[in-house]
């Protein structure tokens, strides 16, 4: 099992930080456009527990994937897990929190458990390619929120 971290400081109060997180959409303008990311079902306005959203990913070396994730655990204002349930990873469960940071800041922690298939194999393409590949969505992902809220 891998274990990927991320904190980041954004000039934004949590409320307004939370309303971007839980509007399902909004994952389209934190991905990298390399991915060619499409959101495939039909998505409210705003996230809730049991939602299963479909997306089309371009995955570099991997090609055309679909991904099926369930929204789950959502503590209104604090806390939810997106956890795949159809895709590319034999295990995926990405935990956003956000809390305030000093009087007018927030704090987003990333924090997601993955396990890659096809057991040594799967290994050897963390190691050489998928742990990289992550960390530059995640990378990304951070700029795009810089960009929307400041730091």
């Amino acid at each position: 099992m891998h274990l990927l971290e991320r904190e980041i400081i954004l000039d934004a109060k949590p409320d307004t930080v939370w309303e971007f997180l839980s509007t399902p959409v909004n994952l389209n303008q934190l991905t990298p456009p390399d991915l060619h990311f499409q959101v495939l079902s039909d998505v409210p306005g705003k996230m809730f527990n049991g939602l299963t959203i479909l997306y089309a990913i371009q995955i570099p070396i991997f090609g055309k994937r679909r991904w099926l994730t369930e929204i789950k655990h959502i503590q209104e204002g604090i806390f939810f897990v997106d956890e795949q349930r159809l895709g590319p990873y034999k295990f995926w469960y990405h935990q956003h929190r956000i809390e305030r940071f000093e009087s007018k800041q927030t704090r987003m922690i990333d924090r997601v458990f993955y396990e890659l298939p096809y057991g040594v194999i799967g290994r050897l393409v963390h190691r050489f390619r998928v742990k990289k590949m992550l960390e530059e969505i995640f990378d990304y992902r951070a700029r795009r929120l810089v960009e929307l809220f400041g730091q």
